[in-house]
């Protein structure tokens, strides 16, 4: 159970001012944040596979190798390289 204390803890750490009249509101949401998030925690959701209401599916495309350029070619026009790799400056 959230207590004032811990919301004063967290409002500093979060660096934030809370007055004393919010104490009381700020308590009870927490609260009743940490017991919704246990809620969800206490399913058992492992035998639970996905449904879609719209019976929707991913359709993957297998990984195919396809030609592609060099090192020396995909270099070429490079301003500056380490000879393996694109050098970018570091300016801003």
């Amino acid at each position: 159970m959230v207590t004032h204390e811990d919301v004063r803890k967290i409002a500093k750490l979060a660096k934030l001012e809370v007055e004393e009249s919010e104490l009381d509101g700020l308590t009870k949401d927490m609260n009743e944040i940490i017991s919704f998030a246990d809620t969800i925690a206490s399913v058992n959701a492992d035998d639970e596979g996905y449904s879609d209401p719209n019976d929707l599916e991913n359709v993957l495309r297998e990984d195919i190798i396809q030609p592609s350029l060099s090192q020396d070619e995909v270099l070429a026009n490079a301003k500056d390289t380490d000879g393996s790799s694109f050098v970018v400056s570091q300016h801003a």
